[in-house]
């Protein structure tokens, strides 16, 4: 399609930052409107209005705001898996369809998390904090750590990610456990219907629930003070999932013993307290934040906008 003139080609909003390479493509075959996240859609020009679909980072979505002002909207891209920054009722009130990017990302989001649990529990970071800062050689000892072999891990969200981890962490674990709204299918791994009882039973909770309003805080204080004080968190799913005040308390006086971060409630603003804890792993969201993936994401976005002005099947409807 990179050979269409400038009056075949669909308008369309690239909505907030994009990836630069996804960015390259969509001007090869649309006619793309840059959008700033928080742009006054009030003064949006005729020809932006006209726009047919919107594509957006999972971090920016979209809101029922921008869907109002663009009245020719047909459909949203998302590059992203979760969907909870887009208006979905909203989008489906409108007739306005939304695809997301599942399966490509799966491998190197589990990739990380099993990453921030060795990293959290071995003391990967504050140990090479040490060794940077000299202390070491100035003989300072460092802390012993917990250890990863015959932990029993609690998978929060047991679908393509979640298995994905639990693949991974089969040979070293003592048990696998998880938590799902209903018993998964074709799983060896045990069912606890309680979240309670799941994060009493667990020494290590990893989150990868999707996210969206129904997950929202999911993770309380309650379920944080069934953990313990030996139990670690790990979050690759969304950072509204934990209730991440209750969280900080509770590394802060050691009522869990540690946690590995990727996301976080209000991102990219991380809880100043986190930057002093050395029993606490920060990443900047990058559980797909692979060269591969990321290009396999872009791909994917671009197919369904193919699809969708081919007149063929979205390959990953949400709505």
């Amino acid at each position: 399609m990179s050979d269409m003139t400038d009056q075949t080609r669909p308008p369309i909003v690239a909505y907030g930052p994009l990836y630069p390479y996804l960015t390259e493509q969509l001007e090869r075959r649309f006619t793309v409107h840059a959008v700033a996240a928080d742009a006054d859609l009030s003064t949006l020009p005729a020809d932006v209005r006209a726009a047919r679909a919107l594509v957006s980072f999972g971090s920016v979505g979209a809101p029922a705001a921008i869907m109002d002002a663009l009245p020719r909207l047909e459909m949203i891209g998302l590059f992203s898996v979760g969907y909870d920054k887009v208006d979905v009722d909203h989008a489906r009130a409108k007739g306005i369809r939304v695809t997301n990017t599942p399966d490509v990302l799966t491998d190197d989001v589990a990739d990380l998390a099993v990453g921030l649990l060795y990293a959290t529990v071995r003391n990967i970071a504050a140990n090479d904090a040490l060794v940077r800062s000299g202390g070491w050689a100035r003989g300072e000892k460092p802390a012993l750590s917990g250890r990863v072999t015959g932990a029993t891990i609690g998978i929060l969200g047991l679908g393509r990610i979640g298995r994905a981890i639990a693949r991974r962490l089969e040979p070293v674990a003592g048990a696998i456990l998880y938590h799902n709204r209903k018993p998964a299918a074709d799983t060896p791994y045990r069912y606890v219907a309680d979240a309670i009882d799941f994060a009493r039973q667990s020494d290590v909770l990893i989150v990868a629930t999707s996210g969206g309003p129904e997950a929202a805080k999911l993770v309380d204080g309650a379920m944080l003070d069934a953990l313990g004080p030996q139990g670690v968190i790990v979050n690759i799913s969304r950072g509204g999932v934990i209730d991440e005040d209750a969280m900080v308390e509770r590394l802060a006086d050691g009522r869990i013993a540690g946690a590995g971060l990727d996301v976080f409630a209000h991102e990219p603003h991380v809880p100043q307290a986190l930057f002093a804890m050395n029993h606490v792993v920060l990443q900047p969201h990058q559980g797909s934040a692979t060269v591969h993936t990321r290009k396999a994401m872009a791909d994917l976005v671009l197919a369904n906008l193919d699809a969708w002005f081919g007149d063929q099947p979205l390959l990953t409807p949400v709505v």
